[in-house]
């Protein structure tokens, strides 16, 4: 029991965080220590809530994670180049 304790308290803040969240939480923790089934039905779950979501709120939800993803691209563009 207190391997589990000592485990969880290595863990990032943030990680620590996201896990308590009840859903996303619980499904994100799989990913991370769980095995290869559980991480892919993690990235099916994604896809789907996203599908879910574009039915429910139409063009936003395509260019919501579009726009996201514009900064993040960049930076990642910038260390590339960086080396």
């Amino acid at each position: 029991m207190s391997t589990k304790r000592e485990a969880a308290a290595r863990r990032p803040l943030l990680l620590r965080l996201l896990f308590a969240v009840p859903v996303i939480g619980w499904m994100l923790k799989e990913a991370v220590g769980g095995s290869e089934t559980a991480k892919t039905l993690f990235v099916i779950n994604c896809v789907l809530i996203w599908i879910l979501a574009i039915v429910f709120f139409g063009y936003p939800a395509i260019i919501l994670p579009a726009l996201v993803l514009v900064p993040t691209v960049f930076v990642l563009l910038i260390l590339i180049t960086k080396g």
